[in-house]
């Protein structure tokens, strides 16, 4: 029993992580309904600045809360930075093409990213040395001590936090209406004066913001990154979005539990190796019975 509740415990922690990288796949798709594969990318990008501000901010002396304060509001506007070139250069020209076009060049910015930070930064692991260290024990007198760390506690609370405010600015402001609204009709949009142009560039910077979070998190959790963890976090956090129902963002977010969960449980009671095939077997199985995933609502073709 202790070890289950370990095991549900990391996989919480990890399926946050996956979760606001699901929500930046699930928030662009809900409007321009295209996938932008070079979101992962992005999150490793997060990653890095995080681990260079970590760095950096480590020589100064600063306390503790100040830089991880300092680290995010940094990170998140480099990856905004980023998101909304990603969208000028790879989405907006190609936005009345083919729907093959943009993800064709979604990909080769993926590419592009990877290699330029290969090469900016070195293809060997980047480590980094705990920042946030101790926690909380459980069931201390059975044979399984039961260990909660503060960097798990604080994972888990500025996921809930992000995602309540970004849920009340999709829901209850004219930025989210406006989001909903090019999301059902961007042609009808236009036409009542609302900027789609705009709309489409403030999702994708809100997406990448989130995706920087993200990599902060990644950093401060495993201590190591490269620049290839984008593709692999990227892709899972694809999974997710689709297995919470893509376009919705509660389903985002539930679909990140569930992937890390299932990992973290494959890997702590059958095989490390193979628990990545596990997720994606549990999406294959889900979209037989759920072809819209959990909370995804079907398509409605416009005439």
């Amino acid at each position: 029993m202790e070890y289950f509740i370990q095991q549900l415990v990391n996989g919480i922690t990890l399926g946050s992580i996956y979760g606001l990288i699901a929500i930046g796949y699930t928030m662009v798709y809900g409007i321009i309904g295209m996938i932008n594969f070079a979101h992962g990318d992005i999150f490793m990008i997060g990653a890095f600045v995080a681990l260079i501000s970590f760095i950096i901010f480590g020589l100064t002396g600063v306390a503790l809360p100040i830089i991880l304060l300092l680290v995010l509001l940094i990170a998140m506007f480099f990856t905004a930075c980023y998101g909304w070139t990603v969208e000028k250069l790879a989405y907006k020209p190609l936005r009345g093409s083919f729907r093959l076009a943009p993800l064709i060049s979604a990909l080769g910015m993926s590419i592009v990213l990877q290699n330029y930070v290969q090469v900016a930064q070195g293809a060997r692991v980047k480590p980094m040395q705990p920042l946030i260290s101790g926690g909380l024990e459980f069931f201390k007198n059975s044979e399984f001590i039961v260990t909660v760390s503060y960097l798990q506690i604080f994972i888990v609370i500025l996921t809930i936090i992000l995602m309540g405010i970004f849920t009340y600015l999709i829901t209850k402001t004219d930025l989210g209406r406006a989001q909903r609204a090019c999301e059902q009709d961007r042609t009808m949009t236009a036409l009542l004066g609302i900027n789609v142009d705009r709309t489409i560039s403030i999702t994708f910077i809100i997406g990448s913001s989130l995706a920087s979070v993200a990599g902060m998190m990644f950093v401060l959790y495993y201590g190591v990154i490269d620049f290839y963890i984008g593709f692999l976090a990227g892709i899972k956090a694809f999974t997710a979005a689709v297995l919470g129902g893509i376009g919705s963002l509660p389903g985002a977010m539930l679909g990140g539990l569930l992937i890390g969960l299932i990992e973290t449980f494959w890997a702590g009671y059958v095989s490390l190796e193979y628990k990545d095939v596990a997720a994606f077997s549990v999406l294959i199985v889900v979209l037989i019975f759920f072809p819209t995933g959990f909370l995804g609502k079907p398509d409605i073709e416009k005439v």
